[in-house]
């Protein structure tokens, strides 16, 4: 079975993080994407700390389908450096679920 993989990124507000979750569900590069409640980063760019209100958005795919979804996530995203982090899911995680990812996803 393909490796399933939790994608993380941050976006500026609800609006632009839910229209790009649905999409990308909608173009099965992610069977699921939630989108949580703003959060509070605090970050240094360009040389300076900077605060903002963000809204984080997990995606669920695989490593099949990782790198498309990474290409949609950045020409989507209003950022010049968005956060997009892949990161593998760990054994114990139930086996049927990791297997809807795989279907949803369309990576065979």
């Amino acid at each position: 079975m393909d490796e399933a993989l939790l994608v993380y990124t941050t976006w500026p507000d609800a609006e632009t993080a839910g229209s790009t979750a649905a999409a990308a569900v909608e173009a099965r590069l992610a069977a699921c994407a939630n989108v949580l409640a703003p959060i509070s980063s605090v970050y240094r760019w360009e040389g300076e700390v900077e605060q903002a209100i963000e809204t984080p958005v997990i995606f669920k795919t695989t490593a099949a389908t990782v790198e498309r979804l990474r290409m949609f996530i950045v020409a989507r995203h209003p950022y010049d450096t968005p956060c997009v982090l892949a990161l593998p899911v760990g054994p114990g995680s139930h086996p049927d679920y990791l297997a809807w990812i795989v279907a949803e996803t369309g990576a065979n």
